[in-house]
Order: structure tokens, then sequence, then C-alpha cells
């Protein structure tokens, strides 16, 4: 999927587990097929499972989540976390920092996997809000993104490019109307910053864990309105809003930030994430939809 992107494959992740971990390399070793982008996946026995990044930009988000789940997990209740065990080191034939997890179970957010979205919205409002209700230590990482000013050459260019998958002139005024809102300019709070469905794990037909916590942080509270429009639909997009109550701006914002990220996706991935795509050409029609003015 990139071009600096590190092979990795079980027969690594063995060799790795032998140097470092022995007591658990005698488990089996399987790949997680995902849409995952910025990690490689693989089952270890029936406990745990392995992340490597694939490349070097992400590599610090392996660090960022060791330093902060443990912390988080005290503080959040609604929703499960990753809960880290081993710390790999990196080695000359895997020059990144990596790690070991608790498997949890579950099957990543789909329409057909949950049985009532509104009860899923509200869990997913109820995470939000208990990260945005943590203390900002000293230390604490910045998380999200630049402000949508300094995003606009490239989101247009990435619309432009999307133009044979999405409606990208209606996508583009929705884009100019996100650009004409106020900025951020209140304090920063935590956010997970891509609460996306993949980050998101169904058990029971209900909303049971919130993962991938590299980019995790402080910032613009509008970052995790994300979901809205890449998560749900109408009736969980009512019931998500209804119950975070982001003023119109940060609404605006928040809209504009999940189209920025949306649109990046679809030319990058076009050729090598098919399933990636799929979900970012679904969030714009869920964007272009709000968007639209009452007939």
């Amino acid at each position: 999927m990139h071009d600096d992107q590190v092979e990795i494959d079980a027969h690594l992740v063995g060799r790795l587990l032998i140097q470092q971990f022995a007591e658990i390399a005698e488990l089996p070793i399987e790949h997680v097929e995902s849409t995952g982008t910025v990690n490689a996946l693989f089952r270890v026995g029936d406990e745990f499972v392995a992340r490597l990044p694939l490349v070097a930009h992400w590599s610090d988000g392996i660090e960022r989540e060791w330093r902060w789940l443990p912390w988080l997990a005290e503080r959040v209740s609604s929703l499960r976390l990753p809960d880290p065990v081993f710390m790999g080191r990196p080695t000359g034939e895997y020059r990144f920092r990596w790690a070991i997890y608790r498997w949890i179970d579950g099957e990543t957010y789909d329409d057909d996997l949950v049985t009532d979205e509104r009860s899923a919205a509200a869990t997913l409002s109820d995470f939000v809000l208990e990260l945005r209700s943590i203390e900002v230590v000293d230390d604490a990482p910045r998380g999200g993104r630049r402000p949508l000013q300094e995003l606009d050459e490239g989101t247009r260019e990435s619309i432009r490019a999307s133009d044979d998958a999405i409606d990208a002139d209606t996508a583009m005024r929705v884009w100019e109307d996100a650009l004409r809102s106020p900025g951020w300019d209140g304090e920063p709070m935590w956010i997970h910053g891509d609460l996306l469905r993949p980050n998101l794990l169904v058990s029971g037909g209900r909303l049971d864990a919130v993962i991938d916590f590299g980019g995790v942080g402080i910032g613009d509270p509008a970052t995790d309105l994300i979901p809205a429009w890449a998560v749900f639909g109408s009736v969980g997009r009512e019931a998500f809003r209804d119950a975070l109550s982001p003023d119109e701006a940060s609404w605006v914002r928040g809209r504009g930030i999940a189209l920025h990220q949306a649109a990046a996706i679809i030319p990058y991935y076009v050729d090598t994430n098919p399933g990636f795509v799929s979900l970012a050409v679904r969030t714009i029609e869920q964007i272009i939809s709000d968007s639209a003015p009452p007939s």
C-alpha cells in the first residue's frame, strides 16, 4: 500500500517471538486480514494479537499506545480498549517498535452486525464524552489534524482525483462550506482521532470495543465527530449529534475533517485497499446527504 512499506509475514513474527518472547513463541501465528493501513496484524494463539507498523511514518503510534492505553483504560468504562502486554524492540531484521496485545473478540462495525444503530451511537458518544472529560496532563501528546485551511489544497486535489467514485462537485461545495466555518479556538481535549468502522468492534449485536489508539492525544474535539458520517447512517447520526450537542460551527468543522480524511483515502488506496476505499466513498455519500438542504 505504501512505497516505503516493509515486508512482514508470519515467519518474521515467529522469529521475533523466538528472539524476544520465548514464552509464547510456540503458539500458532495467523495473519489477520483487515482494511488497516498502518499496522500488520497477526493473531498469536487464542489470547494475543501482534501489531507491527508497516512504515516509519506511523511507527511511533505503538509507543504512544504503550504509554497511554493503560492510563486511559483506568478512566474509560463505556467501551473495551486494547490491552498491551509485550513491547517488542527493533532488530536488524525489523527496525520498528512493535507490540503484542490481548485479543479482543468481535467483528469490525457493519450495519448488518448492529442490532440497534441508535444504541451504538449512544455508546460511542459516551466514549467520546468520557475522553473529553479526562484531565489534560502536561505530557499529553497532540492529536488530530491541522486546521482545515491548511488542508485546503490537498483536500481539493483528493476530491478532484476521486471524481470517478464520488460526486466531486457537491463534495467540493461541502468542503468550501466547511472552510467558511469558524476555526477551533477552544481548550484541547482528549480525542481518539480515528473513529472509523475498522476501529470499532461489535459483539453480540452491540458496539463493544474501540481499537487503534496510535493517534490518541489532545486536540480539536470536533475530530471525534467523524463517526457521524464514517460510521452511522441518518438514524445513528441524529442520535450521536443529540448526545454530544456540538454547536453548528463544530458540526460543520467535524464534517470537513471527515471529508478531508475520506477524500484522501480514495485516490491513495484505490488499487491497493478497495475495501477501505469503499468505506471512504460511503462516508462522502453520507456527508453529502447530511449537508443537502431540506426538500
